[in-house]
C-alpha cells in the first residue's frame, strides 16, 4: 500500500513587458527546502480532502489553500504540469503535483513563519541568477523553470502544458538526478534525462 504523503504547488503566472514571470518564495534556513526559493505549497491536509476525489484533485486543493496562506492569493484555474517523487535517499518524501495558474489580481501578503521573501522573475533570469550562485534552487524547482523558459506568454505556458509529466527522481554518483527514460534510471531507458548538479550551472540533458 502506498503511504507517501501528497503535495500541492502553485506556480503562479503572469505577463510582464519582460516576459512571462512566475512568483518564487524564499524559504526560512531550516525546516524543508532549508533557504531554498521555491513555489507555494505543501502538504496535503485533511481539510483538503473534505470533497473526496482522485489525489490529483485532492492535491490542486491543497495548491490552492497554501498558495492563499503563504502569499496572500487564491488561484481560481489550475492546469496539472507535473507530478514529483523524491529519490529514496531524500529525508522526507512528498510526493507532489505541480500546477499552473494565472495569477490572481491582489497584493502579496506574505505568512512570515513560511517565507522570507518573494520575487517576481522571469524563468531565463531565475536560471541566471541560480548559475552565479546568488538563487538557490532545487531540481525539480529548477527543471521547471527550464520548462517554462521557452513560453513567451501565461496563455503560452498553459498550452503546452498538455499532458503532465512524471519525475521519479533518482541518484546517481557525482549528484547527477535522473528520471524517466535515462539509461541509468532503475525503469530503464536508452537515452538521457537528467540533471548535473555537481557545479553550477547546472547541466540538463534530455534526448
Amino acid at each position: 500500500m502506498d503511504t507517501m504523503p501528497v503535495g500541492g504547488t502553485a506556480i503562479l503566472l503572469r505577463d510582464s513587458p519582460g516576459g512571462l514571470e512566475t512568483l518564487l518564495i524564499r524559504r526560512p534556513d531550516h525546516g524543508s527546502f532549508a533557504g531554498g526559493w521555491v513555489f507555494p505549497g505543501g502538504v496535503v491536509e485533511e481539510l483538503d480532502r473534505a470533497d473526496a476525489g482522485e489525489e490529483q484533485q485532492i492535491a490542486a486543493v491543497a495548491a490552492i489553500r497554501e498558495c492563499a496562506e503563504e502569499v496572500g492569493l487564491r488561484p481560481a484555474r489550475l492546469v496539472t504540469l507535473s507530478c514529483w517523487i523524491p529519490p529514496a535517499e531524500a529525508p522526507k518524501r512528498i510526493r507532489t503535483w505541480f500546477f499552473l495558474a494565472p495569477a490572481p489580481a491582489g497584493e502579496l501578503v506574505l505568512a512570515p513563519e513560511e517565507v522570507k521573501e518573494s520575487r517576481w522573475l522571469t524563468p531565463p533570469e531565475a536560471l541566471r541568477l541560480h548559475a552565479e550562485g546568488r538563487l538557490r534552487l532545487f531540481p525539480p524547482t529548477w527543471v521547471t523553470l527550464h520548462e517554462l523558459a521557452s513560453s513567451a506568454s501565461v496563455a503560452a505556458a498553459l498550452a503546452q502544458a498538455s499532458a503532465p509529466s512524471l519525475y521519479a527522481t533518482h541518484i546517481i554518483d557525482g549528484g547527477v538526478f535522473v528520471w524517466g527514460g535515462d539509461a541509468a534510471h532503475p525503469e530503464g531507458g536508452t537515452g538521457r534525462h537528467r540533471l548535473e548538479t555537481a557545479a553550477l550551472p547546472w547541466n540538463y540533458l534530455r534526448d
